[in-house]
């Protein structure tokens, strides 16, 4: 690192090492900009309303996007880490720390990295490293093992496994899976909604669009949230697992 950077006290920092290819930001352009127009292109098909309330979203998609490619950053600094996303920033002291961990991204091709890294502090929350991961740092496994090191050290002793805290992360990690899953659901159930009012304009009949697009998907979010989080405990794995896994070198 230069010396400027140790100056302002950062000892470390994990940014993109690969440039975002033009061509994917070019298609989400293409793509967010050919939604905004067929949205618009036809006013009688959407009420105000409606179109006001996607045009924003697609719009804010499509900033945060660019906002997460430019400022994502993982800092290691001597007060602890630090992980600036595309709004907001959150830090995390070395004695707040609890563990660091790599765990295998799910559904990833061959081609891209294969391993991501997780912070977990004493309340059982998990905060992503953003870059930290297999696919921007060459010593992946090596890295990984100075991070520990380097939290151990400022703490004054080891890692070692605490059941409380264990159980603390099993719990937030049901209630996140719950989240996604309701999510996943919604998105599911405004897919359907969407047909639905492609279906009466097709047919001719009045639409409601705001009550389709908006407040079903919504009230589905909300049913499906409140009973994934009453069954969060068959989300989990048992607290017996080992979450301490070591990337490969």
């Amino acid at each position: 690192m230069g010396q400027d950077v140790h100056e302002q006290g950062i000892e470390r920092e994990y940014g993109r090492r690969r440039r975002n290819r033009p061509g994917w930001l070019a298609l989400m352009a293409v793509a967010v900009g050919n939604s905004v127009y067929q949205m618009n292109r036809d006013p009688n098909i959407f009420g105000d309303r409606a179109r006001l309330i996607a045009d924003t979203l697609l719009l804010w998609l499509f900033v945060w996007a660019l906002l997460a490619s430019w400022r994502q950053r993982t800092f290691v600094t001597a007060d602890g880490i630090v992980v600036r996303g595309a709004v907001r920033i959150r830090r995390r002291s070395w004695h707040d720390i609890y563990d660091i961990r790599v765990e295998p991204r799910r559904n990833q091709r061959s081609g891209d990295s294969q391993w991501l890294t997780l912070l977990y502090d004493n309340d059982g929350r998990r905060l992503l490293l953003p870059h930290v991961d297999d696919g921007q740092l060459p010593q992946f496994g090596a890295e990984i093992d100075d991070l520990r090191e380097t939290a151990a050290r400022h703490r004054g002793m080891v890692w070692k496994r605490r059941p409380e805290v264990e159980e603390r992360i099993r719990r937030q990690s049901g209630h996140r899976k719950a989240w996604e899953r309701a999510t996943s659901g919604a998105l599911l159930v405004l897919l359907a909604m969407f047909v639905v009012t492609l279906c009466q304009v097709a047919t001719g009949r009045d639409t409601e669009a705001v009550l389709l697009l908006v407040c079903v998907p919504l009230g589905a979010f909300a049913v499906l949230a409140a009973l994934l989080h009453w069954h969060w405990e068959s989300q989990v794995p048992p607290l017996g697992r080992d979450f301490r896994q070591q990337p490969p070198l």
